[in-house]
């Protein structure tokens, strides 16, 4: 019995004393350990939510979730107050990972870029050990 339920022994053994002292209810499985969970399903879909959404629609200048933004959310989304520890452990649960942002500034001109690339880069590059540009050490 024991190999088909991959348990050991010890455990087959405990079963069969627990059916023969309190009857098949003794068999039930223990609820769960420690305090119930303070967010539900609903405040975790509603909090996602709120995270897909981003930080500026909470009014924050910049698109980067930071532990304590993340608090705050979780706290007008539920009215749960969480510290910022246990906030990551709720991203992890939801399976929001650390991640850094893009970096691209919104100004950035893609055209002048591939220009100074082709024209002034070539330039700098070539003048770099004896152009005139080149300044040897006294």
């Amino acid at each position: 019995m024991a190999k088909q339920l991959a348990v050991t022994r010890q455990s087959v053994n405990r079963w069969r004393r627990q059916e023969a002292q309190l009857g098949r209810p003794g068999l039930k499985r223990a609820g769960r350990a420690g305090r119930k969970p303070q967010l539900g399903a609903n405040d975790l879909r509603r909090i996602e939510a709120a995270l897909k959404r981003g930080p500026e629609a909470l009014g924050y200048a910049t698109g980067l979730w930071t532990l304590r933004r993340v608090v705050e959310l979780i706290e007008q989304v539920s009215g749960v107050r969480y510290t910022p520890v246990h906030a990551w452990r709720i991203l992890r649960q939801l399976r929001w990972s650390c991640q850094r942002p893009v970096g691209r500034a919104l100004e950035r001109d893609e055209a002048a870029i591939r220009r100074w690339k082709r024209e002034r880069w070539p330039e700098l590059k070539k003048g770099s050990k004896t152009g005139p540009n080149h300044r040897l050490c006294r």
